[in-house]
């Protein structure tokens, strides 16, 4: 068990297989900065990054933690992002994801899903920029849970 400086209570985070935080499902800004915190190593730092773009561009977004994952969505149009840690990147999900262009590099089984797998110093915030922006002004998927 890896306890985070950072989270808003004393509860010890666990970090499940690939270093991914175990954070409890849950609405809000509050809990992904807890998911975040709990990160293991350079991979919080992608997280802030992450998140701080999805902000800058996107002021209306809305955020819950869903299966110690992190969502992004618009409120009556659903969710576009979603990240997670893995043992050696940040693996980020875009649900329209095959819209976008360029289409993001990493394919799916689920239909109009891709990947984009982030690697230590290996952020390309123009092109996440870029994705996030396109990604928000779709529909999202509503399928799993309210936004």
């Amino acid at each position: 068990m890896e306890k985070s400086k950072n989270l808003r209570s004393t509860k010890k985070v666990v970090l499940l297989s690939g270093g991914n935080p175990q954070i409890a499902k849950a609405d809000g800004d509050g809990p992904v900065q807890d998911f975040i915190a709990a990160m293991p190593g350079w991979k919080a730092e992608i997280g802030r990054r992450l998140d701080a773009l999805i902000v800058g561009h996107i002021s209306a977004v809305c955020k819950a933690v869903k299966w110690n994952t992190p969502f992004y969505g618009i409120g009556g149009m659903g969710w576009f992002l979603a990240f997670h840690c893995h043992k050696h990147y940040v693996k980020v999900a875009f649900f329209r994801g095959t819209e976008l262009q360029p289409v993001p590099p990493g394919a799916s089984k689920v239909e109009g899903t891709r990947y984009v797998n982030i690697h230590e110093g290996k952020l390309d915030e123009e092109q996440m920029a870029s994705w996030i922006k396109q990604a928000a002004a779709l529909p999202g998927v509503l399928t799993l849970g309210n936004v």
